[in-house]
């Protein structure tokens, strides 16, 4: 009798790595699946199938979705200048729904009538991977060996070295995720209240000590260039700006926040690219948006990083969100000056045809052209109509 197929969503950690040789184990041929949603090259990307191969993975693909990953959800994180508690760029979070549906695509190309992770009950992930497997194939079995048998990272290295491979506990002392928009890092100092991650655990260290200035083009909300240079995809654009906050160290922080299970979690994780712009593009906004289009997006925003982040990207009212969202972007066009320092950077300036500053009405705590100072008067007499009522009835309340 033919084996059983199931489909490993595989990223070559511990987790995963322990699956391929648990899941040949107990009678499933193999297909190990990797989604690369912008943290790996080819060079990385050869050595992970080296790997699932070597475990006993009988096929091993990676499928490179950055630019769906941009087009159907990153643009959207920038529109709405999304940070997770105003610290986290969703830089993890954001890639799981498409990973899985690139994962489901993947189970119909070889037959697969399962399909597998590595996620612990202790996190998000689950809810996420699972959620979307629910939603668009529950005839599809779900194996989660990590989850179900409550292992700990010892006892997963154990397992590996018995059976012939070398994994040290050093190479599992702290759990990274790489992508697009940033990459996670989870350690035991993640674990306490108190700690913060060393040096060492941070995958880029500063390199480079003298400031440097950037120019950011925008055009209608999407970043399109740097410093004049026009990129074919805002994929490429990320991918550069990356680099360049990179060596600078540029976007690191540990983000707290409450998990979709209930309990509270933190993180660390390193976004330079991911930070600089939706920094760059709120500034820009700020010029270039009237305030009732700023207050609306801001609530509307939060809800849809809050919905991305627990799993719901696939819930209906998002594409509506995001209508909202892409429509708000017509006169979000311009230049931000940025200035990269090691550990930081600072927001400069604008320069906009759309700036709103730019009008012949007025400067702000300088001069009036568009009215009188009789008018300010009025306006001003009529304006605290409301307050004056108040106290004028309620005299114990002055």
């Amino acid at each position: 009798m033919s084996k059983p197929n199931v489909v490993l969503a595989y990223s070559g950690g511990l987790d995963t790595s322990y699956c391929v040789l648990y899941l040949q184990e107990q009678g499933y041929d193999v297909h190990a699946v990797h989604v690369n949603t912008g943290g790996f090259d080819n060079t990385e990307v050869i050595e992970l199938e080296k790997r699932a191969l070597s475990m006993g993975a009988i096929t091993f693909k990676s499928i490179n979705n950055e630019q769906e990953y941009y087009a159907k959800c990153l643009r959207y994180l920038l529109y709405g200048n999304i940070l997770r508690n105003n610290t986290y760029p969703l830089s993890v979070s954001s890639e799981r729904v498409f990973q899985s549906i690139a994962i489901l695509e993947y189970c119909q190309e070889v037959g697969a009538t399962h399909v597998a992770h590595g996620s612990t009950g202790a996190g998000n992930d689950q809810i996420r991977f699972d959620g979307a497997f629910e939603s668009l194939a529950s005839h599809i079995t779900v194996i989660t060996p990590i989850r179900d048998q409550q292992l700990s990272r010892q006892e997963e290295i154990d397992y590996i070295n018995a059976r012939g491979f070398k994994w040290t506990q050093e190479k599992a002392d702290y759990s990274i995720n790489q992508g697009l928009w940033g990459t996670s890092i989870g350690g035991k100092e993640t674990l306490t209240s108190r700690d913060t991650l060393p040096e060492e655990a941070w995958l880029h260290n500063c390199k480079k000590e003298e400031p440097t200035e950037v120019e950011i083009t925008f055009s209608k909300g999407q970043a399109i260039a740097l410093d004049g240079h026009r990129y074919d995809t805002p994929v490429d654009l990320i991918k550069e700006f990356n680099k360049r906050g990179y060596a600078y160290a540029i976007g690191r922080d540990i983000h707290v926040g409450d998990t979709i299970i209930g309990i509270k979690g933190r993180v660390g994780f390193e976004a330079p690219a991911a930070l600089m712009l939706i920094k760059a593009h709120e500034l820009l906004e700020k010029h270039t948006l009237s305030k009732w289009q700023i207050h609306w997006k801001k609530q509307l925003s939060d809800w849809y990083g809050m919905f991305l982040h627990e799993g719901k990207y696939l819930e209906p009212v998002m594409r509506n969100i995001e209508g909202f969202l892409a429509d708000s972007q017509d006169t979000v066009n311009g230049k931000v000056y940025v200035k990269l320092y090691p550990y930081r950077f600072e927001l400069i300036g604008i320069d906009s045809k759309n700036d709103l500053m730019n009008s012949t009405f007025g400067q702000y705590g300088e001069t009036n052209l568009a009215w009188t100072g009789e008018d300010a008067k009025g306006f001003t007499k009529i304006y605290s109509n409301a307050d004056k009522i108040f106290y004028h009835v309620n005299e114990d309340k002055k």
